[in-house]
């Protein structure tokens, strides 16, 4: 697989906001969107075998897979020795592609139809004017609605369209707040 980084944080953004996790950002991804902070050109060649090594180092329970795009490089045998290793596969995807059905919890963050996945727990959707209700209509019925401003610029017109749609919540992007990776 093509790993772009593994690291330890926290997460900063949707339902788990604050708890530890391991990061495994693969490299790749199908959609080109503008406001994407993450550099594909560089990337580790890793064994699935590695990759669960690797992340097994940390004590948090939560592995976070991201990208990119995970879903164009992961295998539910990758998410079976993750479990094995008794960690819980959280995944954050845009939804472009189906992703292995042994996943624990799904992100979508979508940004551009079509959509192929089958299942989700958390949408995330990044707000840039259209309504996030247009979206998730075109895909699966998720347990929780976030709502997310682009880069902090629109924070407050996120905020009025949850105060008039109150399924959504706000996500911010608190790594970046508190300066952390």
């Amino acid at each position: 697989m093509k790993v772009n980084e593994i690291f330890y944080s926290l997460q900063g953004e949707g339902r788990y906001t604050g708890c530890a996790a391991v990061f495994v950002r693969l490299s790749g991804c199908n959609r080109k969107c503008v406001f994407c902070d993450t550099d594909f050109s560089a990337f580790t060649e890793m064994t699935e075998e590695e990759i669960a090594n690797t992340v097994s180092r940390y004590p948090a329970k939560i592995i976070v897979i991201t990208g990119g795009e995970p879903a164009l490089q992961l295998t539910a045998s990758l998410v079976d020795a993750l479990h094995q290793a008794g960690k819980e596969v959280h995944v954050e995807t845009n939804g472009s592609l189906p992703l292995p059905e042994n996943v624990d919890w799904v992100t979508c963050s979508p940004k551009e139809a079509p959509y192929k996945i089958k299942q989700i727990d958390e949408l995330k959707v990044v707000y840039t004017g259209i309504d996030p209700e247009v979206i998730a209509g075109q895909l699966p019925p998720a347990k929780s609605y976030a709502l997310q401003p682009l880069s902090c610029s629109n924070t407050e017109a996120c905020v009025e369209y949850i105060k008039a749609h109150p399924k959504w919540r706000l996500s911010l992007q608190t790594h970046k707040l508190i300066n952390i990776q």
